[in-house]
């Protein structure tokens, strides 16, 4: 078909359709558009997605974005539009789009440069015309956008955040502080690097997540008070509605006073009202080219990663322990509920991106680190040739890197620039035995310590957000029953807390990304922690897929978590619209020249009605919860649907039928620990489908051939990483720093004869006997090293009445809890060891002073 075609309806009286409501998701991530469609019990109902680079290959991206030197990450908007005629011709090919009641989305925090003359109007698009032919590339001041891995702006970041008085200072005032990423250190750089036409020629700026909806909407969406503080530009309005853009960091970003009203403008209103409530309705575009019901509403879009916590729903109640969402990617980021705005340099604090102004306001706790995927793939390329030997070093080496307590190995791998405390501090840092090394004399001991690492510093930053009380409760540092008041017996290790006390520490953590796919890190997790690790099934399920266990990116079928998050915030903004009065404008605070909305209040405060109503009031958390427990009993206890896949028919050699078995995570569901009960009872207008991947069965158990083959698969490859980037490039750079003064002397630049054949030390994917250094050849290759086996769902522990017996550790969850998860889709895949936990607790003085001593340069 013509893109410039006007569509008809493969679905006779489309948006007229009687049956139940379906609603939509919408994830803007950097390799792919992805669109994940749920029903009104959160059941799946399809799944679609855009691949950049093979499906719009004409923009010849890589991973989605575009690399030039001085770590600039790019990506054309145009190819963002076309992406989105794409899948929404998708959708209307595939699915009667005209019983989607509602749309919810998110997207990567980027920018989206406009120009001032003439801005589009986009309420008037014909539905002849293809979406990307109404926006080319001339209609945008910067047609390549940098992404949210772009750090060319750290500079800029460093340079706000020293006249702003400092990191703490900054954050103090708009929440946050210098992250390459902001979007006042983005807008600094360009008026400052870039042509200045670029500049002159602006008239508005959108983030991504705000232009997504908008293209939906057929309106100008202001961006949501969560995305506004991730800008470095907002105060939050701590007791009320009234944040509003900080004047003095705008003049700082335009140059002056006029430049930085200017800049106000572009950015306009914001979105305050918490996401409860819908932005508008779908646009006429929509309705008229693919067949959309006219009434379908469009709710606040908000950030992937804000989006991808949403969909794991979890606890906020301090009674039942603190939950942790650690997310492993291009970045690594830990997100905790927080129920007070207490911000500090420490860690970022953003307004919960679903819930009503009636509500007691409620925050989410972010602790980020840029170095994540790529020294994983540095390390994987340098010391093993497979992910699946990468695992196996991970797996096999003793925590800190050897058996003996006093001689435990450290490594600190920073080669991107980050936020504080680490804003200054770039390259490679090893120690051993407390003394800085250029390489482990144990080359096995890498792939571990740096994961240790990683780990480590979210664990002992986490005690910063403990500290502070953003949580709510007035934990003990020290130990359980103590008080923070008392005198710490660590202190001389230069420690704030107890290490040996699990009492502050998350009980349960929930764990996305392609890192988790690999057992030993999602132990590690659980043993640094002392908590029990839990995977959405989804993702379990990815990863069995050959090929797919090492990529961020789910397999064909399945759905992203943050589409699914922005499925489950229209569903929950539908019900509400249709328990109270109609909210058919947002409310927002700043430009006048955005124009102005009123917002009809909710009378009364959100309530839980009949469990068996269909359409209930309620916090976000509260509502989701209660339609995954609804969606559960009505299946008789079957895991959700985690893919469109159909099932594997199979036959014997006598051609005889063998019955399909719930699949979690390549093991039968009945084995997970979860009763399927009686026979399940599909959900009213959820599609009968078999759930999981319905692998093909021998006897009792799985088929041999169902072993995943590992592939290999280089860094500057996409896959796993969203930024391609070349070891042999990576350790160029990292050379190169030599020559920036003082820093050099405490770089440690990887010796590339440590992998040349005969030069005495190893190969990739071997070992150099450390007994027999005269050797001069590799004489121990890394076990395991031909396939990867990805995590698996562990069986449940049987009803018991004293499984909340106080003798059970306080980190162990009880089978209660793990039904609660399991009915969210959330499959446990690890528990904390004590022992490793207290081995763990042994080193976390010595890895904070040696942290230090990376921070300081000495």
């Amino acid at each position: 078909m013509h893109p410039n075609t006007k569509l008809s309806s493969p679905h006779p009286g489309g948006h007229l359709s009687s049956h139940s409501p379906w609603f939509l998701g919408l994830e803007l991530a950097t390799d792919q558009l992805r669109a994940c469609v749920i029903d009104e019990n959160l059941e799946l109902v399809g799944v679609e997605s855009v691949d950049f680079d093979t499906e719009l290959a004409e923009y010849k991206t890589t991973g989605g974005i575009f690399t030039t030197p001085g770590e600039a990450y790019t990506t054309p908007v145009e190819m963002w539009i076309k992406a989105l005629d794409t899948i929404l011709l998708k959708l209307h090919r595939n699915y009667d789009v005209g019983r989607i009641k509602a749309i919810g989305g998110s997207a990567q925090h980027a920018l989206v440069w406009w120009k001032s003359t003439p801005l589009p109007s986009l309420s008037s698009l014909d539905p002849h015309l293809a979406l990307h032919t109404h926006f080319p590339s001339p209609s945008f001041s910067l047609p390549n956008t940098p992404t949210a891995q772009d750090t060319s702006a750290h500079t800029h970041a460093l340079a706000i955040e020293a006249l702003l008085g400092g990191p703490n200072a900054m954050a103090i005032r708009v929440g946050t502080c210098a992250q390459a990423s902001l979007v006042a250190a983005q807008l600094l750089m360009v008026r400052e690097a870039w042509p200045q036409e670029v500049w002159a020629r602006t008239g508005r700026i959108q983030v991504a997540s705000a232009f997504l909806s908008s293209l939906v909407c057929g309106k100008w969406v202001p961006m949501s008070e969560a995305e506004a503080c991730a800008t470095g530009l907002w105060v939050h309005g701590v007791n009320g509605p009234q944040g509003y853009w900080d004047e003095g960091v705008l003049d700082i970003v335009g140059g002056s006073r006029e430049e930085g009203r200017r800049v106000r403008g572009w950015l306009g209103e914001v979105d305050v009202s918490g996401g409860g409530r819908k932005v508008g309705n779908v646009s006429r575009y929509l309705v008229d080219r693919f067949g959309f019901d006219p009434e379908t509403i469009v709710t606040s879009f908000t950030s992937d990663y804000l989006a991808s916590y949403l969909s794991c729903v979890p606890s906020s109640d301090p009674s039942t322990g603190a939950t942790a969402v650690l997310q492993f990617g291009p970045m690594d980021m830990l997100l905790t509920p927080a129920a007070r705005y207490i911000p500090t340099q420490s860690y970022s604090l953003f307004p919960h991106p679903a819930q009503d102004p009636t509500e007691k306001r409620r925050y989410i706790a972010v602790l980020t680190s840029r170095n994540a995927d790529i020294p994983r793939a540095l390390v994987r390329d340098m010391y093993t040739k497979s992910w699946s030997a990468f695992d196996r070093l991970v797996a096999i080496v003793p925590p800190g890197g050897s058996i003996g307590l006093d001689d435990k190995l450290f490594s600190f791998w920073h080669l991107q620039a980050d936020s504080y405390p680490y804003s200054h501090v770039k390259g490679i840092y090893r120690f051993e035995s407390g003394v800085k090394v250029s390489e482990f004399r144990d080359l096995r001991a890498n792939p571990r310590c740096l994961i240790e690492s990683q780990v480590l510093a979210f664990r002992i930053r986490w005690m910063s957000i403990v500290a502070n009380g953003v949580q709510g409760t007035a934990a003990s540092m020290n130990g359980e029953g103590g008080s923070a008041a008392l005198a710490n017996p660590f202190a001389s290790l230069g420690l704030s807390f107890n290490p040996y006390t699990p009492a502050p520490l998350p009980r349960r953590v929930i764990c996305t990304g392609a890192a988790t796919n690999f057992p030993s890190v999602a132990n590690l997790v659980g043993d640094a922690f002392n908590a029990t690790i839990y995977v959405p099934a989804s993702q379990v399920d990815s990863a069995q897929v050959v090929g797919n266990a090492h990529r961020n990116a789910p397999a064909k079928g399945y759905f992203s978590r943050a589409s699914l998050g922005g499925a489950m915030l229209g569903r929950w903004v539908w019900g509400r619209e249709q328990n109270g009065p109609s909210s058919a404008s947002n409310s927002g605070r700043g430009s006048p020249n955005w124009g102005s909305s009123n917002v009809s209040s909710i009378s009364s405060s959100p309530v839980i009605s009949s469990p068996n109503s269909s359409n209930l009031i309620g916090t976000f958390e509260e509502e989701m919860r209660r339609l995954h427990a609804r969606r559960w009993t009505m299946s008789g206890g079957v895991w959700a649907r985690t893919n469109v896949n159909p099932p594997i028919s199979n036959t014997s050699a006598t051609n005889s039928p063998i019955p399909q078995v719930k699949i979690i995570g390549g093991v039968p569901a009945n084995q997970v620990g979860i009763s399927t009960g009686a026979t399940p009872t599909p959900t009213p207008s959820t599609p009968t489908v078999t759930s999981g991947l319905g692998f093909p069965q021998r006897g009792t158990g799985l088929s041999p051939s169902l072993v995943l083959e590992e592939e290999e698969y280089e860094i500057s490859q996409r896959g796993m990483y969203g930024a391609s980037m070349s070891s042999m490039a990576t350790m160029s750079t990292i050379g190169s720093m030599s020559s920036m003064g003082s820093m050099g002397t405490n770089i440690t630049t990887p010796d590339m004869s440590l992998l040349n054949p005969g030069s005495g030390a190893t190969t990739p994917g071997s070992v150099k006997d450390v007994n027999n250094p005269s050797s001069g050849t590799a004489s121990a290759t890394v076990p395991g090293a031909s396939t990867l086996t990805p995590v698996s769902a562990l069986p449940l522990p049987s009803p018991s009445p004293n499984s909340h017996s106080n003798s059970s550790p306080v980190s162990t969850t009880s089978y209660e809890d793990d039904l609660q998860l399991a009915q969210l889709g959330l499959a446990k895949v690890a528990e904390p060891d004590t022992d490793a936990f207290m081995t763990y607790a042994a080193i976390v003085g010595e890895y904070a002073r040696l942290d230090g001593v990376v921070i300081r340069g000495t």
